[in-house]
């Protein structure tokens, strides 16, 4: 205890001098965590939009002799088959555990309101269950009746990035019933919805739009079915479902030159968990080159502090204290000034991935408490290393010369 006590007396004793040792510490734990935090965050993010337990599963058309393209699931595959909804009536009435099933087909455009434009923004045509099976969050406005796809009514409905980007951030109300622009026809846009996909981009597209699938196909030239889905109620056996549906809808098509398949995301999940390993691993190193400099810097002003005390570890030897004892002063000192800086250094960085998770969206985003362990030990054993040396060289003072120093 009486160590702890000399070294804390020594530390409060010099506020500013222990604030600027502990600065580089500080730093260094910060930007290491909430490189940690952030790549956690982004990783967990995009691996849970690709995985394979997922309630809404595409049906592709696999080409005979064809090799299984390991990156489905990244990009929206269109069906040059013909498709009857019938079909998909019957896998869901046959296989439990799939409820519904939609159609989509897709398109990218210029839209604009007033002075205002987004390029290449994703225009997704939809059939009419939908918006029932996504259960997207509506924040204003309504979703697509029968009568307007009877009625090919141009309608439209922004996401919420789409609708900020043109009328404002957060004034979705006033979206509502204004025309906006695409391909050079005007749309009434009816509704602004918000959707869970992650924020991270794979296809460089500026938000989203809605419009009935029978809508996109006149207006764009698409087919009116162009990509399949079916919803499951049971995501923990979604794949197997999704190969059992893929399987019947192959036979009951009788398409030949191929057959109906399900993109396994598995690898894509793989992939990307290990790119965001190695970013966050680099980029983790880089920032704790400021760890380093900041030993250093403790190491540098516990050596001063030995010099400036040495009278003082002269007069304690004299007086009986023990070279274990003189050591563990210093080392208490060094550890508890990087113990510290660690502390602070994790409640900045737990304020910074708040706040910077929740401007990127991302669900999830703090610091683990294994990630907040290891950087508080970090610390201490920073203080160990760097302080070694000023407590070693204060251990072996002799106490006689200590005591004439001046």
């Amino acid at each position: 205890m009486e160590n702890w006590k000399f070294a804390l007396s020594s530390i409060w004793g010099h506020k500013m001098r222990s604030i600027l040792t502990m600065l580089g510490i500080i730093i260094g734990v910060a930007a290491v965590v909430i490189i940690m935090g952030l790549g956690n965050a982004m990783k967990n993010s995009v691996t849970s939009t690709f995985s394979s337990k997922q309630k809404d599963i595409q049906l592709y058309f696999q080409e005979k002799g064809e090799e299984e393209d390991l990156y489905a699931g990244l990009h929206t595959h269109e069906n040059n088959h013909e498709v009857k909804p019938e079909w998909l009536e019957q896998i869901v009435k046959d296989i439990d555990g799939i409820d519904s099933y939609y159609f989509t087909n897709s398109a990218t455009s210029t839209i604009s309101y007033e002075k205002k434009k987004v390029d290449n923004a994703s225009i997704i045509g939809v059939s009419k269950d939908y918006f029932n099976i996504k259960n997207y969050d509506i924040v204003a406005g309504r979703t697509l009746t029968d009568n307007d796809y009877s009625n090919f009514s141009r309608i439209i409905l922004l996401d919420t990035v789409l609708a900020d980007d043109l009328f404002g951030e957060g004034n979705y109300k006033s979206a509502l019933n204004k025309v906006v622009s695409l391909s050079d026809k005007d749309y009434l846009v009816i509704g602004v919805y918000k959707t869970d996909q992650t924020p991270v981009s794979f296809d460089g597209l500026s938000g989203g739009a809605v419009m009935a699938n029978t809508q996109v196909a006149s207006e764009f030239g698409t087919k009116e079915i162009g990509s399949i889905y079916i919803h499951v109620n049971d995501i923990q056996n979604s794949m197997n479902l999704g190969n059992q549906a893929a399987d019947m809808l192959t036979n009951i098509s009788h398409i030949k030159g191929g057959q109906y398949a399900v993109p396994d995301n598995s690898k894509i999940v793989e992939e990307i968990n290990s790119q965001f390993s190695i970013m966050t691993t680099v980029i983790g190193s880089i920032a704790a080159i400021s760890l380093l400099v900041g030993g250093i810097g403790v190491m540098n002003i516990m050596l001063v502090s030995v010099t400036e005390r040495t009278r003082e570890i002269g007069l304690r030897k004299a007086l009986g204290a023990t070279r274990l004892k003189i050591l563990s002063q210093f080392l208490i000192e060094s550890v508890v000034l990087t113990v510290l800086g660690g502390l602070i250094g994790l409640l900045l960085a737990q304020l910074s991935v708040g706040a910077l998770g929740n401007a990127m969206t991302l669900k999830g985003a703090c610091i683990s408490l294994d990630v907040a362990l290891i950087a508080v030990l970090f610390s201490a054993s920073i203080g160990v290393f760097f302080g070694m040396l000023p407590a070693n060289k204060a251990s072996k003072l002799d106490p006689i010369e200590a005591l004439r120093y001046e």
